[in-house]
């Protein structure tokens, strides 16, 4: 019976970082919680085209290599193999190891942690139609062609000029046979997969749009950039449908009005068991006790928590001189620390069999707004509490992400902006079936935005 055609990810990652210039290869170093390996890894993982994983390592690294995917979990990898001294060399042990020659085949970097969804799904897509597959942006600089005198050559039309970056994808029949074609030849001056497809005249190779967060880290700068990168980086969560979620144990802080209302009617109806907990009910998310007493007696009903939701938040809008130490002290008690209490507390009830907690932010995070700078020094806050604890719950199986919502139709808006045109805000509605959709997805340390 002939197999079946799968599209697997060959991941490189025997890399030296001699050009890093550090004693630990970059792949293994550590970014945004985890090492640069893993968000690789990741992207694969939760891509639902991708079928298999092959990993391709230096000989020395293989047992870290299967000990990162033993903790982590990765199920799609099916395959660590030993790489050779050249990327073309480790490209062709990863082809190697691919039985049969008709799935589709994307070979990338991994240390291009920063890779879409989109653009994986635009390599898929192009094998149907090409022999072979590069990915690419548009050089936002002047290309000079230089002579061995370092004087200039020629400077080529920008406009047809392409910054090649991975994956690049083929059909695996074809790489195979490139290789084999390599092995062949002496003086190869080639320097990828695709480049290969064109030396020995395989076929047409095509181009789609890469990205232009798609960075390869190469040098020590490169890593705080990806770092900063992944810190402004959001998931878009505009789901149109709630989640069915029969059984499931949800606790929500601040539900007595706006989205924490909304979250508690459409989780209820969805099939949850929705406890639903606000101020106006004697629970103050900055009390370390009630919120521990909350959790404990959900716990004794029910035996478990799958997620936990902080919706409660307060803003005062006006120039920080006008506030009192009062105003202030409200605000990042409640938007803060209450985050922090909730998250602590709400860890150690989910430690022994995991969960999701889901904490609320705001599009002023990026940058304070004028008027109402206490809250959004808070809100920016929130997401870095996330992106911190979700390493250090990753262990525990607990996940933990920051929603942020555009402007949405909420008392606490209308209080402080007035009556607004209601095309111009997200309905309460569609914030909960995005928080509820983010709680019960792989998603963690991430920010969500919901837009309109």
């Amino acid at each position: 019976m002939k197999a079946q055609a799968m599209n697997i990810a060959i991941v490189l990652a025997s890399g030296s970082g001699v050009r890093f210039g550090a004693p630990t290869p970059k792949q293994f170093l550590k970014l945004a919680g985890k090492t640069v390996l893993e968000h690789t890894l990741d992207i694969f993982e939760r891509h639902t085209a991708i079928d298999e994983i092959v990993i391709v390592g230096h000989e020395g690294n293989l047992l870290l290599i299967n000990e990162i995917i033993n903790r982590a979990g990765y199920r799609k990898v099916t395959k660590v193999v030993s790489g050779g001294a050249t990327r073309q060399q480790s490209s062709a042990a990863g082809i190697a190891s691919v039985v049969g020659d008709g799935h589709k085949v994307l070979v990338h970097d991994a240390v291009r942690p920063l890779l879409d969804h989109a653009t994986i799904d635009r390599c898929l897509d192009a094998l149907d139609r090409v022999d072979a597959v590069d990915t690419a942006i548009p050089s936002s600089d002047t290309i000079i062609r230089v002579q061995d005198d370092s004087m200039i050559d020629e400077i080529p039309d920008r406009s047809c000029l392409r910054l090649g970056q991975t994956p690049q994808a083929f059909r695996s029949g074809l790489l195979r046979k490139a290789h084999q074609l390599a092995v062949q030849e002496n003086n190869l001056k080639v320097t990828d997969d695709c480049g290969l497809i064109l030396q020995f005249g395989l076929g047409d190779v095509g181009v789609v749009a890469g990205d232009i967060n798609n960075i390869k880290i190469t040098y020590p700068s490169d890593i705080y950039l990806a770092d900063r990168i992944f810190q402004l980086r959001t998931r878009h969560g505009n789901n149109k449908e709630t989640p069915d979620l029969p059984g499931k144990i949800i606790v929500v802080f601040g539900a007595s009005r706006g989205i924490g209302k909304s979250i508690l009617q459409l989780g209820t109806e969805a099939g949850a068991n929705v406890v639903a907990v606000s101020r106006s009910s004697g629970v103050d998310i900055c009390d370390e006790n009630a919120v521990r007493a909350t959790l404990r007696k959900t716990m004794q009903s029910f035996g478990r928590i799958d997620a936990v939701i902080v919706t409660a938040s307060i803003l005062r809008t006006g120039l920080i001189a006008g506030q009192d130490y009062a105003c202030i002290d409200e605000q990042v008690a409640i938007n803060l620390r209450g985050s922090i209490v909730v998250a602590r507390e709400a860890f150690e009830v989910m430690r022994e069999s995991g969960g999701s907690i889901a904490l609320f932010t705001s599009s002023s995070y990026t940058r304070g707004r004028a008027r109402y700078s206490i809250y959004s020094a808070t809100k920016a806050a929130v997401v870095n509490l996330v992106q911190a604890l979700s390493e250090e719950f990753l262990p525990f199986h607990v996940r933990i992400n920051a929603i942020n919502p555009e402007r949405t139709a909420t008392p606490m808006r209308t209080e402080n902006f007035g009556i607004e045109p209601a095309e111009k805000l997200l309905s309460p509605e569609t914030v909960a079936k995005a928080t509820l959709s983010a709680c019960f997805s792989p998603a963690t340390g991430e920010v969500i935005d919901v837009r309109i």
